[in-house]
């Protein structure tokens, strides 16, 4: 299993409608997600930070690749895209974190 931590950002004032869209996450992204192999997903906050950390079956890493390609990925980073910082191509500007400390 691989646990995977990540920064993104916040545009100021999205805090509320940040958490909001998630608390209503599209039942059909959380299957995709799910068919993946991503489990124990969760997304913190802290100001305008938001902590990512979700893990997965090493076997299952090639999928998450391809999430970047899906059309339901393509659509969630366009709905998403005026709360946060982003690419060109709309999706999430990502910093993979590296694990410091893991305890069982």
């Amino acid at each position: 299993m691989a646990r995977v931590g990540f920064k993104m950002t916040l545009k100021p004032g999205n805090e509320v409608e940040y958490k909001k869209r998630h608390n209503e996450i599209w039942p059909e992204l959380s299957d995709l997600l799910h068919e993946t192999g991503i489990r124990n997903y969760s997304i913190w906050r802290d100001g305008l930070t938001l902590f990512g950390y979700l893990e997965i079956d090493d076997a299952d890493l090639p999928k998450k690749d391809a999430l970047p390609q899906h059309e339901l990925m393509q659509k969630w980073w366009a709905y998403m895209e005026p709360l946060m910082e982003c690419n060109s191509d709309n999706s999430p500007v990502v910093e993979d974190l590296e694990e410091a400390f893991y305890m069982a």
